[in-house]
């Protein structure tokens, strides 16, 4: 993301996972772990969106780590459809999370997914102070429920991930959802808005 990226491996179940480690100027104000888009379609921890969360973590202060998922670039493994990319997800919030500092979980599209189930599997007494889920895979993959102050960013113009699927499963959870007028599953052109509405909704 930037010269000052540190690249590591991180032991996970089904081999070494790839993290882009990112430090704030001055002392942490937390750790967040961002998760990346579908393996199978060209998802890395290097997509663009991905990279603008962290960017918006980093401003904000956190720690920011993002990772590839097993068998994507330097992380070993194989696609496991969906359920050993949480658990790569849970193996590396265990090994990069301070206990003694807030624990943020982010992810777009299938990385939203795995954020939603990763947070869940959390025992009470280690659950993440936030989630941020954009554009979230709500039509193809189960999204867990979230706690009510989750940020949940969705482009009007998604066609990836409709809109109306990611309304749908927010709608029983009365969980406002912030759409982007115009704008589809990757927020070309909009990345500095998606930015902004994150660091926004922390000074809020």
């Amino acid at each position: 993301m930037n010269s000052k990226t540190v690249k590591v491996l991180t032991p996970g179940p089904a081999g070494a996972l790839e993290c882009a480690l990112d430090l704030p100027d001055g002392e942490p104000r937390g750790v967040a772990v961002i998760c990346h888009p579908h393996p199978q379609q060209g998802g890395t921890m290097d997509n663009k969106v991905v990279q603008t969360l962290a960017r918006a973590f980093l401003q904000l202060g956190y720690r920011t780590v993002r990772f590839n998922f097993r068998g994507v670039a330097a992380s070993e493994g194989a696609w496991d459809d969906g359920q050993g990319e949480i658990d790569d997800a849970l193996a590396v919030i265990a090994a990069h999370r301070d206990p003694a500092l807030p624990l943020v979980i982010a992810g777009f599209s299938f990385g939203g997914y795995v954020a939603s189930q990763a947070a869940a599997r959390l025992p009470e007494g280690a659950k993440a102070e936030r989630l941020v889920l954009v554009g979230p895979s709500t039509q193809k993959q189960k999204v867990a429920p979230v706690p009510e102050e989750t940020l949940v960013i969705h482009g009007e113009s998604d066609d990836i991930v409709p809109l109306s699927a990611t309304l749908d499963w927010a709608r029983p959870q009365s969980l406002p959802v912030v759409v982007i007028p115009g704008v589809g599953h990757f927020f070309h052109g909009q990345l500095a808005l998606l930015k902004n509405l994150v660091v926004r909704s922390w000074h809020r």
